[in-house]
């Protein structure tokens, strides 16, 4: 899953306000920007369980305890913090082993930042801005199938739905150094 071709390989660059924006040409926004009430939903790539796999997004914005991106009624794939803001990720073997992994790079800063998650069949990891923000051992995943869910919590709950900007969404079928 990627964005168009004429929004990939170039970083967003923070600015002084939206109109100055590098993402910005001819007056057409070309990131995602939700309000915090809306969603965008495809059909998922990927069952997490399935073997190694990545994704990355680079998001500006949101909140405390918002979900960037879901697998419907499955685990929040990237996530924030509900008190600090920092990057989480919900996926984990499920059941009662399920365990959260929370960074402590806060992402809800207002600046524009490259996420990351991969899993390798060995360890989980969270990335921020090239940098490795967090890591565990975790030899497996919970399967799912659901639709994949840019910008809403997987129990679609209000409060969860991403009020940011999102562009470059990218998900690979192996683990990747972002």
């Amino acid at each position: 899953m990627a964005l168009p071709r004429s929004a990939r390989h170039r970083p967003p660059v923070a600015s002084k306000n939206d109109a100055e924006d590098p993402r910005e040409r001819n007056g057409v926004r070309r990131t995602l920007t939700l309000n915090g009430t809306a969603f965008i939903s495809a059909e998922s790539p990927l069952s997490p369980a399935d073997g190694p796999f990545s994704v990355l997004a680079w998001i500006k914005g949101g909140a405390p305890g918002q979900t960037i991106l879901a697998q419907g009624s499955g685990a929040n794939w990237l996530a924030t913090d509900a008190l600090t803001g920092a990057l989480m990720t919900e996926l984990s073997r499920g059941g009662r082993a399920a365990v959260a992994l929370l960074s402590e790079a806060v992402v809800t800063d207002g600046n524009w930042h490259r996420i990351a998650f991969t899993w390798d069949g060995r360890s989980r990891r969270l990335y921020v801005d090239g940098v490795l923000a967090a890591k565990d051992a975790q030899d497996s995943l919970a399967a799912s199938s659901a639709n994949l869910v840019v910008r809403a919590g997987k129990t679609m709950a209000p409060g969860t739905f991403w009020s940011g900007r999102i562009d470059d969404v990218r998900i690979y079928r192996r683990a990747v150094k972002p």
